[in-house]
């Protein structure tokens, strides 16, 4: 078994590590084009970033990583392309699981998983249930997921909580909000971090990310490995998270200053 000692960075504050990192795993498709080959030969080595992403994140300390593995929009690509990537993450996740065990890595799913087929379901179940006593990192994986169908949803249970007489609208509020989401067992992401140079969202946790720290890197995800991956930490733990407030505000007053 591995150990579960966090690794000490030189070039990271172990103080300031963040506690959720969201991935949009970008550049598949470019970079099987870039080696002359089909979409999915792109896919299936992404998977290898993946296991480098993951290992990194529970290396130094990162208590849940979310990828986002396929939109609800994908899935108005091309038939061969999606029956390709539903056999390969029943494969992948078949055999990734001794690597999850070995690196104490808890999976867990959001999305409309009942849209998946059975096979893609099953395994997920599966791998979800060998898994769930793994506490160093947890694995979100989102799955024919997307932020505004995500709300959309949450929004109609809210609707029916209220003409159910269970809550008032007057009641209604952020953290109601975010108790009717998918993402609501979580922490909201500290960072995002999208490959290929793509500067956009693309309709990844739209609510959650209200604050995140957003890292943007040209390199393709095939490519993605752990240096990627702490020089996006490091940019990260550069920057002054204000929530709204001043600088100021956020510098605590030594003892008996005076007010300006």
């Amino acid at each position: 078994m591995a150990s579960d000692a966090v690794v000490s960075y030189p070039s990271i504050n172990p103080e300031r590590i963040p506690k959720h990192v969201a991935i949009i795993m970008d550049g598949n498709g470019r970079w099987a084009k870039q080696q002359g080959h089909m979409r999915i030969f792109g896919h299936k080595h992404g998977v290898n970033a993946v296991r480098n992403t993951l290992e990194f994140a529970a290396e130094i300390g990162i208590e849940y990583v979310t990828l986002y593995a396929f939109s609800t929009e994908n899935w108005s690509r091309p038939e061969r392309e999606i029956n390709a990537l539903m056999q390969l993450l029943v494969d992948t996740i078949e055999k990734e699981l001794p690597n999850l065990m070995k690196n104490n890595i808890r999976l867990k799913t959001i999305g409309n998983i009942h849209q998946l087929p059975a096979r893609c379901a099953r395994q997920l179940k599966e791998t979800e249930e060998a898994t769930a006593n793994n506490n160093r990192t947890t694995l979100i994986l989102a799955l024919s997921y997307s932020g505004r169908w995500d709300i959309i949803e949450a929004v109609k249970k809210i609707a029916t909580s209220a003409k159910n007489g269970d809550i008032n609208i007057e009641d209604i509020s952020e953290e109601t909000l975010n108790k009717a989401l998918n993402t609501a067992a979580y922490p909201n992401p500290d960072l995002l971090i999208r490959t290929s140079g793509e500067m956009r969202i693309s309709n990844f946790l739209l609510w959650e990310i209200a604050y995140s720290e957003i890292h943007f890197t040209s390199v393709l995800w095939p490519d993605f490995r752990k240096e990627h991956f702490l020089q996006a930490v490091m940019d990260y733990q550069s920057r002054e998270r204000r929530f709204g407030k001043t600088s100021e505000q956020l510098i605590p007053k030594e003892k008996g200053a005076s007010e300006e």
